[in-house]
C-alpha cells in the first residue's frame, strides 16, 4: 500500500541556505514522526510558492544521509492571490501498512495555518 504524507514549512527569505535547511528540517520531521525509512519511499514531490526560486529544495532531500536514491522532483504551486508566501510543500509517497487516519502530516512555521485540523493531531 502506498500512502501520501503531506508537509509544509515557510521560510523567512528566498536564500539557498534557508531553502536547503528548512526543507531538510521538514522532511526529517516527516520521516521521524511517521517512522519512515528512505527505502520505503516511492517518491517525493516538493513544491514551492513562486517567490522561492533561489535553489532547488529537492537537492536538500537528496543530500540527507541515506536519501540519495529517493526519486525527488520540484515544481511551483499555483499563484493564487492571498495564498501563503515563501512556502515549501512536500508530498511523500511511502510504502506502508499504517492506516491513512494514522499518518502524521507535518506543518511547521507559518505553514501551520494551511491545515490547522492536522497540526499535532496524532502527536
Amino acid at each position: 500500500m502506498i500512502r501520501g504524507i503531506r508537509g509544509a514549512i515557510t521560510i523567512e527569505s528566498n536564500t539557498p541556505e534557508l531553502i536547503y535547511s528548512e526543507t531538510e528540517r521538514l522532511v526529517k520531521e516527516m520521516a521521524r514522526v511517521n517512522k519512515i525509512d528512505p527505502e520505503d519511499i516511492a517518491s517525493v514531490i516538493v513544491t514551492t510558492t513562486p517567490d522561492i526560486n533561489a535553489a532547488f529544495p529537492a537537492k536538500a532531500v537528496r543530500s540527507i544521509e541515506g536519501w540519495k536514491y529517493v526519486p525527488t522532483m520540484c515544481t511551483h504551486e499555483m499563484n493564487v492571490p492571498g495564498s501563503l508566501s515563501l512556502c515549501i510543500r512536500v508530498l511523500m509517497h511511502v510504502n506502508t501498512t499504517v492506516p491513512q487516519k494514522d499518518i502524521q502530516h507535518v506543518y511547521l512555521n507559518d505553514a501551520v495555518t494551511l491545515r490547522p485540523d492536522l497540526v499535532n493531531e496524532n502527536r
